[in-house]
């Protein structure tokens, strides 16, 4: 049977995927937000939960690419009627996956100081960014299990578990953040910025056990380790290889713009930091029409059916940026308000309201960017997102993020350095779209 290709079957993929995606920058929102008014060195636990936050993003990201990998085969496995072939393939990932973090995790450990000196961490940044991260470092394998058991379950075509798991995550990480944090009078002392950490920890946590737990109760993929090699392994790994170079140009120009905003200054990474994580958050919220075509169009791509896929690039795009410009509105609305939720410091927020504006502008370039970026994904096109990323960074993020450093642009230099990185990412993307697939369409 053919795979409809409607809004009711768009959003019922969407809309849990779009509350799923957020929970990641809503646990570091939460962060940020209650960090930020810590009453003692609230300024500098903020600097350091942003740059702890972007380092470990980085890692995440560019480990937590074996997600859309097993997400695209398993979904173009399913779209043939093939899904029994590839069902010890999972398990095989994950393993592979989970071991390579533990060895990151442990080579980190040692330099933790010599990498943030890297990012311009000084005197108590430096100290709190080290005592943060020792705490927060554990979870790092966690996140890397729940993302490929949330590709699993993409690949199925199913994104109601993973916003199960990411809510609870979200709501627990919500309420241990203040407890731990801010203290319960005669029940937990007040642990201040390593208390944010324990508490990302905890629901790191317990949602790895809920992805274990789900999947082995609501499908027949077992995690259990079987041989031979499964032949499709190979296709996983060189498709993980791509995403992780890709991650890594990715996160240059996070870390770089990270690096960049704490040389201008404590007020300035804190101003930073609340608008990285606002951009995160709508990325994220824009994304879940991006995970539908990853799950979608791996899908469609294996049924061959290539008209409902240039349909789906449409329509994806279109409910996109219908979500942004909601998302342009609100920010616009509440502009001042938005900023008072992350710091009580007057320079702080003087320095965040000064580019906030440049955020809102740039979402709906973000929104294309973000949604054939999933659809990319799930056709299993990491080649040509590597290439894409790596022209974005080095081409045209780099090159702005320097000549508005040399021009003393301060942060309105570095977030214009991402306006241009989205404007290339998506051009790209859309170009590759219509040559690629506009001749094999039956009724053009």
């Amino acid at each position: 049977m053919k795979t409809a290709v409607s809004f009711k079957s768009i959003n019922a993929l969407a809309i849990p995927a779009t509350i799923a995606g957020i929970a990641e920058p809503l646990l570091s929102i939460t962060d940020t937000a209650i960090v930020g008014n810590i009453p003692v060195d609230g300024l500098e636990s903020l600097a350091a939960a942003g740059i702890v936050g972007s380092f470990l993003s980085m890692l995440i990201w560019i480990l937590g690419q074996t997600r859309s990998a097993i997400s695209a085969i398993i979904s173009q496995y399913l779209g043939a009627g093939k899904l029994e072939e590839v069902k010890t393939l999972p398990a095989q990932a994950i393993y592979l996956n989970i071991t390579l973090s533990i060895l990151i995790l442990l080579s980190t450990i040692f330099v933790i100081q010599e990498i943030f000196e890297l990012l311009n961490a000084k005197g108590k940044i430096l100290q709190y960014c080290i005592s943060y991260y020792s705490i927060r470092v554990w979870g790092f394998p966690l996140t890397l299990f729940v993302f490929a058991v949330m590709g699993i379950f993409r690949g199925l075509q199913n994104t109601y578990w993973p916003m199960v798991i990411a809510i609870t995550g979200a709501v627990l990480n919500v309420i241990l953040d203040f407890a731990f944090v801010y203290g319960i009078e005669g029940f937990i002392p007040a642990m201040y910025l390593e208390g944010a950490a324990y508490a990302s920890l905890l629901a790191q946590a317990i949602m790895a056990l809920m992805a274990f737990y789900l999947l082995w109760k609501k499908t027949d993929i077992s995690l259990k380790l079987k041989l031979p090699i499964h032949p499709e392994l190979g296709r996983l790994v060189v498709m993980s290889l791509n995403l992780f170079v890709r991650a890594i140009a990715l996160n240059t120009a996070l870390i770089l713009a990270v690096r960049e905003a704490t040389a201008l200054g404590d007020k300035y990474i804190g101003a930073h930091t609340i608008a990285i994580n606002l951009w995160l958050f709508s990325a994220f919220f824009i994304d879940g029409y991006g995970a539908a075509g990853n799950i979608m169009g791996g899908r469609l791509l294996g049924e061959r059916n290539y008209d409902a896929l240039w349909l789906l690039a449409k329509k994806i795009t279109k409910y996109g940026l219908i979500v942004s410009l909601v998302i342009m509105l609100i920010s616009a609305f509440f502009y001042k308000p938005l900023g008072a939720i992350f710091s009580n410091e007057t320079v702080v927020l003087s320095a965040f309201y000064s580019i906030f504006y440049i955020i809102i502008l740039g979402l709906p370039f973000n929104t294309i960017a973000f949604v054939l970026d999933g659809v990319f994904k799930g056709l299993g096109e990491m080649k040509y997102l590597r290439n894409t990323l790596l022209a974005a960074t080095f081409l045209g993020f780099v090159p702005m993020l320097f000549l508005g450093k040399y021009l003393n642009w301060g942060l309105t230099g570095i977030w214009l350095a991402f306006t241009v990185w989205m404007l290339i990412r998506g051009g790209a993307l859309v170009w590759k779209f219509r040559n690629k697939f506009k001749p094999l369409l039956q009724n053009p």
